[in-house]
C-alpha cells in the first residue's frame, strides 16, 4: 500500500512496510512516537518539492476541494503508473480518492486506520522527509496565510461584496 501525503514542502508518496499494523490502528500511534519507529512502518518512495508558493497553494486547494490538480496528476503518473505499481493508494479524503480513481484509474482507500496513519505521518514528517521542523513550520504558516487569502478572495458565499462597495460610495 502507498500513502499519498501532502505537506507545504511538496507531495510525497510513502510505502507502508507492514500493512498488518494498519489492522491494529489503536496501537499505531505507538509506532510513530519516534522517528526510528516511524521508519519501520513507512518508507519514503517519492517526493516532489513545490517550486513556489503558488504551486503549493494550487495543490492545497485541490486537496481541500477533492480535485486532482495538474501537479498531483503528473506526480502520480510518473511515480505510480509509469513504474507499473499496482498498490492501493491511501488518501486522507474520500472525495480526493474518488477523483484519483476516476481520473487515473488507481485504486484508493480511506478509513479510520488511514486517518491514524496520517496523524503519525504528520507527527514525524520532518524526520521522514528530511526537512527541518522549523522550515516545515514556516512553510506551513506561509501556505496557511496564502490559503486564507485565497478563500477570502474567491469565496462564492460572499455575495455581499457589491453591498459593501455601494456603502463605501
Amino acid at each position: 500500500m502507498l500513502v499519498l501525503f501532502e505537506t507545504p514542502a511538496g507531495l510525497s508518496l510513502f510505502k507502508v512496510l507492514d500493512e498488518k499494523k494498519l489492522t491494529k490502528s489503536d496501537d499505531l500511534y505507538k509506532d510513530f512516537e519516534t522517528a526510528e519507529g516511524a521508519s519501520k512502518v513507512v518508507k519514503l518512495k517519492a517526493f516532489k518539492k513545490f517550486k513556489d508558493n503558488t504551486e503549493a497553494l494550487a495543490a492545497a486547494t485541490g486537496f481541500i476541494e477533492g480535485k486532482i490538480g495538474k501537479g498531483l496528476k503528473k506526480f502520480l503518473k510518473k511515480v505510480v503508473i509509469d513504474a507499473g505499481i499496482q498498490d492501493e493508494i491511501a488518501v486522507a479524503d474520500a472525495a480526493l480518492g474518488k477523483a484519483i480513481k476516476d481520473s487515473l484509474d488507481l485504486p484508493c482507500v480511506t478509513n479510520t486506520a488511514i486517518s491514524e496513519l496520517y496523524r503519525g505521518l504528520k507527527q514525524q514528517a520532518p524526520s521522514l522527509l528530511g526537512v527541518s521542523e522549523e522550515n516545515l513550520g514556516l512553510m506551513s504558516l506561509g501556505l496557511a496565510h496564502s490559503l486564507s487569502r485565497y478563500k477570502l478572495k474567491f469565496s462564492p458565499d460572499k455575495v455581499d461584496t457589491m453591498i459593501i462597495q455601494a456603502i463605501s460610495l
